[in-house]
């Protein structure tokens, strides 16, 4: 079956899943295969379940017409979502980096909401997997996307770029982690850098800098837009006031500048928040509205939380970690002055 094809079905059955566990009446079911499960082995119980479809890739498993026998069920799902992405002429904003990517992903959703309809990924579905399913929620009324992209070795970004083919891009940083798989901090910065590389093929493409980061404006060269935020020499510079426990920012974009109470613990989300910031700003959301949404952003993911029970007060930041982002959260809790109230 040509992926045209596939699409048509898709339409008339837009949701797709690849857990039967998670299977709703009238879903497509993506029969996945891996090292440790076949998914065409669940074609049966799917179909029992109340799903549309099933895509499959084992022939021995064909029930009827209701299953649709295809070479590779996961890059007919990567497929079938690059070719849902291809009818959108909306901004895509694809979001990467070691640490920090979901906590921005979540800060600039907030702050696009305050004007546009916008599609996120959800949680960190960030992989060869969620980022086709998060593709594949994206519906008609759709005025923005962000897409988060994870990846733990080179050339993940690069192909995860060919699905969303993203036209605004943001690298939260370069750091320790899955060196593994990237092999160095040169790798891991080769690796990330796949996004930037992507853009640099595509005219009218944006970058978002951390101008503090050299490395990112090494990276970014040859872009065809660039808009800065960081402390200093940027188009929005801000930083931390006050060493409180939760963050609050003084933004300043051109002469306009407010105050930005955060409910995010640690100064290590300064640039998430800035970062959050300039997305706002180039998409012409008022600095105002801007300040409203982050400010009523709580955290609720098990990162930069601030937790309180009973008499205690807890700092919640439990989420999966790297040598960068753990010496990050311990150089934060040094700092915290626990002789004053939270």
């Amino acid at each position: 079956m040509q992926i045209a094809d596939l699409y048509n079905i898709y339409k008339q059955y837009p949701s797709v899943q690849t857990d039967t566990r998670k299977l709703k009446s009238g879903d497509i079911f993506f029969a996945l295969k891996g090292p440790n499960f076949n998914g065409n082995s669940f074609a049966k119980a799917a179909l029992e379940a109340g799903a549309a479809y099933v895509v499959i890739g084992e022939k021995e498993f064909e029930i009827s017409e209701k299953t649709i026998l295809v070479d590779d069920v996961l890059t007919a799902l990567q497929q079938l979502a690059n070719h849902h992405r291809k009818q959108f002429s909306i901004p895509f904003i694809a979001i990467t980096g070691s640490n920090g990517k979901t906590t921005t992903k979540e800060l600039i959703h907030t702050v696009l909401s305050e004007k546009y309809k916008v599609y996120t990924t959800e949680g960190n579905l960030n992989n060869h997997i969620g980022i086709p399913l998060t593709l594949l929620k994206i519906k008609r009324d759709a005025e923005i996307a962000v897409i988060e992209m994870g990846a733990n070795h080179l050339l993940e970004i690069e192909s995860y770029c060919r699905i969303a083919e993203p036209t605004h891009g943001l690298i939260t940083n370069c750091g320790k982690a899955h060196l593994e798989g990237f092999g160095s901090i040169e790798g891991v910065r080769k690796g990330k850098g796949e996004l930037f590389d992507y853009l640099k093929t595509k005219d009218d493409a944006v970058a978002f800098i951390m101008q503090d980061y050299d490395y990112l404006q090494t990276m970014s060269k040859d872009i065809s837009k660039i808009i800065t935020y960081g402390t200093q020499d940027a188009h929005v510079t801000g930083h931390s006031g006050n060493n409180a426990t939760l963050l609050n920012v003084h933004v300043e974009i051109e002469n306009t500048n407010t105050e930005i109470k955060t409910q995010l613990v640690g100064d290590y989300n300064l640039p998430n928040v800035l970062a959050a910031v300039a997305v706002g700003d180039a998409f012409n959301i008022s600095l105002n509205e801007i300040k409203s949404a982050i400010e009523k952003y709580v955290p609720s993911n098990s990162r930069s939380q601030l937790v309180e029970t009973g008499s205690n007060k807890i700092i919640l930041d439990a989420y999966n970690a790297n040598p960068s982002s753990m010496k990050l959260a311990i150089e934060n809790f040094e700092h915290i002055d626990t002789t004053k109230k939270f």
